[in-house]
């Protein structure tokens, strides 16, 4: 995200990786992005992004499946713009380049479909993957929110 753009408001959260929590954060992040007015194409988009990005940290970053690791997630809101950043400090990925591949994944014999990352860059205006030194992964993904839609959202006050 440009840094000459003003954050009008941010979050954080920070969950378990359980399949569960999924959903908590989906709502979450859309509930709060409703303060720049997405169209409702725009909110599904997020969502979707965002339940793929959750989805892999809890199936992919710990392998041991038990659920006592953290996901962490920091909201940034812009006028015309959301930037979502999903963490985990899980086992990383080996090769960042195969695993954007569509198709790509590293449980075939399951019910994963690799298109996580696919499916994140479709729906969002950008997405940046990284490694993390101190072990984990870092997606960030940004969604441009194109003003005077005229299938805008109402925000509830």
């Amino acid at each position: 995200m440009e840094n000459s753009k003003k954050i009008i408001n941010e979050m954080e959260l920070k969950f378990k990786a359980l399949s569960v929590n999924e959903s908590f954060a989906r709502a979450s992040i859309a509930g709060f992005c409703l303060q720049i007015n997405p169209s409702i194409d725009e909110l599904t988009d997020i969502k979707t992004a965002v339940s793929e990005a959750v989805t892999n940290c809890v199936v992919h970053a710990y392998p041991s499946g038990n659920g006592s690791d953290d996901i962490c997630v920091s909201v940034k809101l812009f006028e015309d713009a959301v930037q979502i950043e999903i963490k985990d400090s899980g086992i990383g990925i080996k090769n960042l380049d195969e695993a954007k591949m569509p198709f790509y994944t590293t449980k075939p014999t399951t019910e994963r479909s690799g298109m996580g990352f696919t499916v994140m860059e479709s729906f969002m205006d950008k997405m940046v993957v990284e490694n993390l030194l101190t072990g984990g992964l870092r997606v960030v993904l940004t969604k441009e929110i194109k003003q005077g839609n005229s299938q805008k959202i109402k925000q509830i006050n």
